[in-house]
């Protein structure tokens, strides 16, 4: 119904509207209690999903990747589909409106998104208010910088994001891959990012501490256009600050091989959906093999299919998130998932 009915209307209206009326809907439907319908349709309980990845253990490996809930105003409803978890953001410590519309784009004929949002985002306290109700899925918190601050004071924005949501988040991912914030990607280089890390990591040890609690894992998002040097350096990176893992990829901004009007093509900004999916496994491959399995990965990038998030857990992926994919093929895509990997552990395939 959804690919036959629904998304070829919404395909009729700008991206971006279309986003925010199909949050009003799933908010309003939630309310009228349709939430528990969409569990029943969407929503797979069993144990042999579950996962135990950097100490928290998702009931299923699905997750919805941020993007989507910049605000933190409808984890829980996105929960109903059937993600096992939910990150948000990216936030920054001050609200922005982001990059000039407009700015999200669709190629449905490479079943691809454009954007160039740019942070946009209410800020991370009012993200903190939206956070305070119960929750009833695993929570990432994605950080980020404001857009107006130097790459050189940026590691206090990030520890501003993370004081702020701490106690409201289960884990969190440092982005500094995103290619729509001014000079943002350079934070990826070997010596800016380790310092970054470092502090993160300090700041996540103080504030357990002092509370008494766990500390929360961090994770790295890392682009799709870095040089099997660069990853090497990642992975280096990652071993050294010891953070817990890594989500590969971001969106590229690359242009390769794609079949939609070239006016559209040549649009700026990160591309995401089905021409991300094979480099983004080969950086998941390359970073599970060079870094001999050391370090968790979420697998993230051109997932259409159940056979392409298997492809990614293959590859070396504990855990797999969506976006684009949820928006082309819809929340049916979840349970697809999860089914097959039913299907391959009852043919006793781990």
């Amino acid at each position: 119904m959804y690919k036959a009915i629904i998304r070829p209307l919404l395909f009729l209206f700008d991206p971006e509207g279309v986003h925010h009326f199909s949050f009003w809907v799933i908010k309003f439907t939630s309310k009228l209690g349709l939430g528990s319908v969409f569990r029943k349709v969407y929503g797979i309980k069993d144990s042999r999903l579950e996962r135990e990845v950097f100490g928290l253990k998702f009931s299923n490996p699905v997750g919805l990747a941020a993007g989507f809930d910049k605000n933190a105003v409808l984890y829980n409803e996105l929960a109903n589909f059937g993600f096992g978890f939910v990150e948000i953001g990216t936030l920054t410590p001050r609200s922005q409106p982001g990059n000039p519309k407009k700015r999200l784009f669709r190629l449905p004929a490479d079943k691809a998104i454009i954007n160039r949002m740019g942070f946009n985002n209410e800020g991370v306290q009012a993200a903190v208010e939206h956070l305070k109700k119960d929750h009833n899925v695993l929570i990432g918190g994605n950080i980020g910088k404001n857009k107006t601050t130097p790459n050189d004071q940026a590691a206090e924005d990030y520890l501003i994001c993370f004081r702020a949501l701490f106690d409201h988040v289960d884990y969190f991912v440092v982005n500094v891959s995103s290619p729509n914030t001014p000079g943002l990607r350079e934070l990826q280089e070997k010596a800016p990012l380790t310092a970054l890390l470092k502090s993160l990591k300090e700041e996540n040890k103080t504030i357990a501490s002092k509370q008494g609690t766990a500390a929360r894992p961090i994770l790295l998002k890392i682009a799709p256009d870095l040089s099997n040097e660069q990853l090497l350096d990642i992975i280096q990176i990652v071993q050294q600050t010891q953070i817990d893992g890594v989500i590969a990829t971001n969106t590229t901004i690359e242009r390769k091989d794609l079949t939609s009007d070239c006016i559209l093509v040549e649009e700026a900004g990160g591309l995401s959906g089905k021409p991300l999916g094979k480099r983004s496994t080969e950086v998941i491959r390359f970073l599970a093999e060079n870094g001999k399995n050391s370090f968790p990965i979420i697998g993230v990038g051109g997932i259409h299919s159940a056979d392409d998030a298997l492809e990614k857990l293959d590859a070396g992926a504990s855990l797999v998130q969506l976006w684009t994919g949820f928006v082309y093929e819809g929340p049916g895509l979840v349970k697809q998932i999860n089914k097959a990997l039913l299907a391959k552990a009852s043919q006793g395939v781990q």
